[in-house]
């Protein structure tokens, strides 16, 4: 989510058959599959080439990889899913038509304590309720609650999740103080054998914290120290959302790149041309 700071062929029918595409997935799996099925791997591409998300969303996709991150993370169709802090909901218009017929999903929206974002933040929170409530054949089952102060509102999540996934947020939590007791919240809300998924802007190894505030960018020794220290072991590692074009020096950080172009028409040129950012992605488990 990048709040400020914070921050295929089209189907010939297409919500009947995204649902129905999402129907073929099995009715039971491992908690942690070694392979997707064939037909949890059509489900998957059906989500992704359903009619619900819109064009700009799609050019994204050659940058976020969805379907390769969300088969790194392990997500199956039966699981029962916890997005945090959803934005305007890129992945959840995959992870709801996804999840619809076999199982169930979870949007955290997350409140910060710091004032400055409190209003802009309610605002994306009020437009993400919108899109869901506009569209109820395909949103109706999502449950959306609330993460503040490391607590879940509106929803029990005590150790009823396959999966909590979370992606371009941790510079968000460590400007506001809530990394750990964010990472201790998702390793409670996980079933034991349970799944953390992670993406976030990769900095260079060595930047310090401050630097990384300033820029958005964290380190991957950062991010497994905080997420171990909460009681996680880590999985897994994937280069999948790698961009080796991303030098990480820009004035304004990582938002002088696509899609937010914080500096405007400066560098706009040179910044499409390296593309989003170079972005680490990690899985860790609850033992």
């Amino acid at each position: 989510m990048n709040v400020s700071f914070r921050f295929a062929a089209s189907l010939r029918h297409p919500l009947a058959s995204l649902l129905f595409a999402a129907a073929l997935a099995g009715c039971t799996a491992p908690l942690q599959p070694a392979s997707p099925s064939a037909s949890d791997t059509a489900s998957l591409d059906a989500a992704i080439a359903g009619p619900q998300r819109g064009d700009k969303a799609r050019a994204r996709d050659v940058y976020r990889h969805p379907e390769g991150t969300l088969q790194f993370f392990d997500i199956d169709a039966t699981q029962t899913v916890l997005e945090i802090a959803p934005g305007g909901g890129w992945y959840t218009d995959i992870l709801a038509p996804y999840l619809h017929a076999h199982g169930h999903l979870y949007e955290a929206q997350y409140a910060s304590p710091l004032p400055e974002f409190s209003a802009e933040t309610k605002l994306m929170d009020a437009a993400f309720q919108r899109k869901l409530a506009q569209a109820p054949a395909l949103y109706g089952t999502v449950v959306v609650g609330t993460l503040r102060a490391g607590h879940f509102e509106g929803f029990d999540a005590n150790g009823r999740f396959d999966r909590v996934l979370t992606f371009r947020n941790i510079h968000n939590w460590v400007k506001d103080g809530q990394l750990d007791a964010n990472l201790r919240a998702f390793y409670a809300a996980l079933k034991p054998g349970g799944e953390l998924g992670v993406e976030e802007h990769r900095a260079k190894p060595g930047t310090s914290v401050q630097q990384m505030m300033d820029t958005g960018y964290m380190t991957e020794a950062f991010v497994i120290e905080h997420a171990q220290a909460a009681g996680f072991v880590l999985a897994g590692r994937s280069e999948i959302n790698a961009n080796p074009l991303d030098t990480k020096d820009y004035p304004n950080g990582v938002w002088s790149l696509p899609p937010t172009y914080k500096g405007g028409d400066a560098g706009r040129a040179r910044y499409a041309a390296i593309g989003e950012s170079d972005r680490m992605t990690l899985k860790f488990v609850k033992r």
